[in-house]
């Protein structure tokens, strides 16, 4: 998941429809602006889907963020430690605000100092 601003939201097509016609992801959707704004939030998501146990799709997945520079950054240039969250996680109404954690972690994959797989 990777969340936006209403301001971002064409370049969320953009990543969107180019991780799936590239093939990093089968499927991906965005919130529409319109939806999200309504509801009172100020930010968007955006949802890469991939299989739980696709140890390669999760490199796919994270190269293409690290690449268009969607993993945010602390203060100090390291990168957060985003989490991986599945639908069954969200269906049974699993959020951060609620002490929700996932499991899996970027810091899984990643050195979040390098940003070099690991």
């Amino acid at each position: 998941m990777l969340f936006f601003s209403p301001f971002k939201t064409a370049l969320m097509d953009d990543i969107v429809g180019t991780a799936v016609l590239d093939g990093v992801v089968v499927e991906a959707k965005y919130s529409n602006p319109e939806t999200f704004i309504a509801a009172g939030s100020k930010q968007g998501v955006c949802c890469f889907y991939l299989n739980g146990n696709d140890r390669e799709g999760y490199k796919r997945v994270l190269s293409y963020m690290l690449e268009n520079g969607l993993i945010r950054k602390t203060k100090t240039g390291k990168l957060y430690n985003i989490s991986f969250k599945f639908d069954s996680e969200t269906y049974a109404g699993k959020y951060k605000g609620s002490g929700f954690s996932g499991k899996i972690k970027l810091a899984d994959f990643v050195d979040l100092v390098t940003g070099e797989f690991i």
